[in-house]
């Protein structure tokens, strides 16, 4: 049986849910299909102009973002993308079903997932701490093409990536990097550490009450 491939691919009908909640939804249902799939792969670390056999899958997406950081998010969306094609076997069938938490703000971003890897043995701590130090002083332009390596490594250690996040991040990297990059170190030596001061806020609080 041979893959069928969408004439004219649209994304999905709005909803409540988050622009890029529903774009990511839509790639894992274009990966369904082993040709649609093979074909986002070629987009892994390419600039958005060599990934000609991509642009008829998301040019839909992005005909609705045209602004001043059109080019940034273009790029951000063929590279996630790409990520999302080129994930293992096993990652895709143990992605099935999964829900993200429904708060945002707890969702993993790339140093939580960062993090994740140093817990359980994946990555070693010095690295992950130099892969996010790098990071935080880079342009896009250096940060896309290192990811597919990264998230080789984070898969093959059974470590999720919360795609909608790292979109998020990836698209607005350029013009927010120093925010995004103190969040993704914050949640790192959150998770690596597993410590926390107990003097949180909140017990703060409720001694003054």
């Amino acid at each position: 049986m041979t893959d069928s491939v969408p004439a004219a691919p649209a994304p999905p009908t709005p909803s409540t849910d988050r622009v890029s909640d529903r774009f990511v939804s839509y790639v894992h249902r274009l990966c369904e299909a082993t040709r649609t799939r093979a074909e986002l792969r070629r987009g892994l670390g390419m600039p958005v102009e060599r990934c000609s056999y991509t642009h008829r899958y998301l040019v839909p997406w992005l005909r609705d973002h045209d602004d001043q950081d059109y080019a940034e998010r273009r790029r951000a969306y063929y590279a996630v993308a790409a990520l999302i094609a080129a994930r293992p076997r096993t990652v895709r069938e143990a992605a099935r079903g999964e829900r993200p938490p429904v708060s945002w703000h707890e969702r993993p971003n790339l140093g939580s997932s960062l993090g994740q890897g140093v817990t359980k043995g994946v990555l070693k701590a010095n690295s992950a701490e130099s892969i996010l130090h790098l990071m935080s002083r880079q342009s896009s332009d250096a940060v896309h093409p290192g990811l597919p390596a990264l998230m080789r490594q984070l898969h093959n250690g059974g470590i999720a990536v919360d795609w909608a996040v790292l979109l998020e991040d990836l698209a607005w990297w350029n013009r927010n990097r120093d925010r995004i990059a103190t969040r993704w170190l914050d949640s790192y030596f959150r998770t690596a550490t597993g410590e926390t001061d107990p003097a949180t806020p909140d017990s703060a609080e409720e001694n003054h009450r």
